[in-house]
């Protein structure tokens, strides 16, 4: 069964950083692409990152571009997402994704993990 599991998620003051994780089982982890999307309180879920875990090709969405990078351990199947000079506005449930490299770029998945709660407060 593939398996996605985000994790990392915290409260943290705005400037700060946290780091997560999407940790992946049950596909061959380099043909595929990871995405990392945020969804907050009556807003519509926005991809915020994703990276072919194939050729490393990678992309961020304008909210988050310069302040979040999206780095990959084929060793361990797992996807990080560092995210650094946090604002309250970054404050949403964080999931990661999975798909080929053309659907995660239109936001189309076919595996969804359980979210983190990201909490950036003023």
């Amino acid at each position: 069964d593939v398996q996605l599991q985000a994790s990392g998620g915290g409260l943290v003051q705005a400037g700060g950083s946290l780091r997560l994780s999407c940790a992946t089982s049950g596909f061959t982890f380099d043909d595929y692409a990871i995405g990392w999307f945020r969804q907050a309180p009556g807003k519509e879920r926005e991809r915020i990152s994703c990276i072919n875990s194939y050729d490393r090709s990678i992309k961020y969405g304008d909210s988050v571009k310069g302040r979040f990078t999206i780095s990959t351990d084929s060793r361990k199947n797992t996807v990080y997402l560092q995210m650094n000079s946090l604002k309250p506005e970054d404050t949403a449930v964080y999931y990661c994704a999975q798909g080929n490299w053309g659907k995660i770029n239109r936001s189309m998945v076919d595996y969804w993990g359980k979210g983190t709660q990201v909490t950036v407060s003023s």
